[in-house]
């Protein structure tokens, strides 16, 4: 699987309509142009529920942000969050940022991210089942004692689906 190609000129262009607002200095940027998951099919269907209100959390192994040289998430920052054809539908601000090993991920972060049933049963066997599909790619190794950068976000914008 190959995750897709960010319009780049349509997330910039969201980018500077959300600067233009005041929300942001002039002159910022956000951290990334990015999708959810691994593939299209996921990143549509995560960002749906970011869209609908449900999913406020995202988690990503600490080990892979080192991996492919990305700096950690940190509270205050701004994505735009693509679909997944690479077309930006929304930005997210970091609200928080916990490091805790995979086995003491808890039922209310589970719940924030809005998958599934929402229990912690099901986000660990979707998020094990995703992260041992990446080491097979990445050759970044997963464990129950893996670090996971469990991040909390806001959607910032456009007003008709941002938080209030």
């Amino acid at each position: 699987m190959t995750e897709p190609s960010v319009d780049l000129d349509a997330a910039n262009a969201m980018w500077d309509a959300y600067v233009a607002t005041g929300a942001v200095p002039a002159g910022t940027a956000p951290v990334a142009f990015d999708v959810f998951g691994d593939g299209p099919a996921l990143a549509d269907e995560l960002l749906g529920l970011v869209l609908e209100g449900r999913k406020r959390g995202t988690a990503t192994l600490e080990a892979e942000v080192t991996h492919v040289g990305e700096i950690a998430p940190a509270v205050g920052d701004h994505w735009v969050m693509c679909d997944g054809s690479g077309v930006p539908r929304c930005i997210l601000r970091t609200t928080a940022v916990d490091a805790v090993p995979f086995d003491d991920v808890g039922e209310d972060f589970a719940r924030s991210e809005g998958e599934g049933d929402g229990s912690l049963a099901t986000w660990r066997a979707g998020h094990r089942a995703y992260w041992e599909r990446m080491s097979v790619r990445t050759g970044v190794p997963f464990g129950g004692d893996s670090i996971v950068l469990a991040e909390r976000f806001t959607v910032v914008w456009p007003p008709e689906v941002a938080d209030a």
